[in-house]
């Protein structure tokens, strides 16, 4: 009889493959439909922003940095305002520091939203996609309330706020707050139970703590295999060790696991934004008393002098930040989202560079995807919810 001789199969998955969440191009060894070896392949969505940002006054850059990570825009621009913040030595009133929080985990449910909806279709769960993006829909409609525009918002600033929250602002937020939770049930009764899409995430994509720890992966990948670090937990920032919130963490480190661990994350979110949202008045402070930083009232650019020149000076040349170097970290939507700015004393950042969680989870792919099957990737690739251009850059 014959030997029977078999022989690996390569194939390309992406860079235009729905499932890789972005222009991701993986080079697969198959033996069948079992997996010998990934090679990611990054780079398409490659924009420059940080080199960018080089040539950008110091608050030009917001919008820049917020098109990285394009699901948690306002995570990025939170965490290079505290950054820079840091090197001026400035301090937010309580009221920004509220507002920044609230907004912050508003943006990190409508990520969760975005990340629930398509990784529940990529593994049949189609109409799940549709229940998502009805809640997400709300969220933006708050965004554009509040800065007029639904994904970038860029209304965190250097200094505090673009401006005041609007009319309609708490009403609109304690809206969904109060819609949200039993939305939530109804996902859950879509997908926790339901013997498909067990059946599909249970036992798949398995990650140990030390992996995890290994890979330097952070966030819901990480606490879904036992590790229980969270930046707001560890490092407050902006009174987060005054509100009163859980951590989840699970232990299984499966795609189900991770999938369990970011509902509960959204269950969380709600529980800070609605202790958020009864700490903040609708008129007051939006900004800190720096006339360096910000502008002066426009009443006295008006009337007077000093206060035009000041006024001119900010929009056309912008403000220096000492020299010196900060790195701030906060806890996005994908994790530790750290921003490491550096400053020559000039009105224009030397250098700054971002810290992204999806990086390392792309990195940590081969590893995780290795041994199973090609349609594991798939929800594998989902449950580590990466966004490209949070690697890219």
């Amino acid at each position: 009889m014959a030997e029977l001789r078999t022989e690996t199969m390569t194939v390309n998955m992406g860079p235009q493959h729905p499932s890789t969440h972005g222009v991701l191009r993986l080079v697969l060894e198959l033996d069948g439909e079992v997996i010998q070896s990934v090679i990611p392949t990054i780079g398409y969505l490659h924009t420059g922003i940080e080199k960018t940002a080089e040539q950008k006054k110091w608050q030009q850059v917001i919008p820049l940095v917020e098109r990285m990570d394009y699901l948690g825009a306002q995570s990025n621009s939170l965490s290079y305002a505290l950054c820079v913040e840091k090197l001026l030595g400035l301090e937010m009133p309580e009221r920004v520091k509220n507002i920044r929080v609230l907004l912050a985990e508003l943006q990190r449910l409508a990520s969760h939203l975005v990340w629930l909806g398509t990784h529940a279709m990529e593994i049949g769960a189609v109409s799940m996609l549709f229940y998502a993006l009805r809640e997400r829909e709300l969220l933006m409609n708050i965004n554009e309330l509040v800065a007029g525009f639904r994904f970038f918002p860029s209304y965190f600033r250097i200094g505090g706020l673009r401006e005041d929250l609007p009319r309609g602002f708490h009403d609109a937020v304690n809206a969904f707050l109060e819609r949200f939770p039993a939305k939530l049930d109804e996902y859950e009764g879509l997908l926790t139970k339901n013997d498909m899409f067990r059946r599909r995430t249970e036992g798949v994509g398995v990650l140990t703590e030390e992996q995890a720890l290994a890979w330097g992966l952070v966030g819901p990948i990480a606490r879904a295999s036992g590790s229980d670090y969270d930046v707001r937990k560890y490092f407050p920032y902006c009174g987060y060790e005054t509100y009163d919130f859980t951590v989840p963490t699970a232990t299984e480190g499966d795609v189900f696991a991770r999938y369990r661990v970011r509902v509960a994350e959204m269950r969380q979110s709600h529980r800070i934004a609605s202790q958020a949202i009864t700490r903040i008045t609708p008129t007051g402070v939006w900004a800190c008393d720096d006339p360096r930083v910000v502008p002066p009232p426009k009443d006295k650019v008006y009337t007077e002098m000093e206060a035009l020149i000041q006024h001119f000076l900010i929009y056309s040349q912008g403000f220096t930040v000492p020299a010196g170097d900060a790195y701030v970290p906060i806890e996005g939507p994908r994790g530790e989202h750290g921003c490491y700015v550096v400053s020559d004393g000039t009105n224009r950042p030397w250098r700054v560079k971002m810290r992204p969680p999806s990086f390392v989870a792309i990195q940590a792919l081969p590893s995780i995807v290795k041994g199973g099957l090609i349609a594991d990737v798939v929800a594998v690739i989902g449950s580590t919810d990466v966004v490209m251009g949070d690697c890219d850059r």
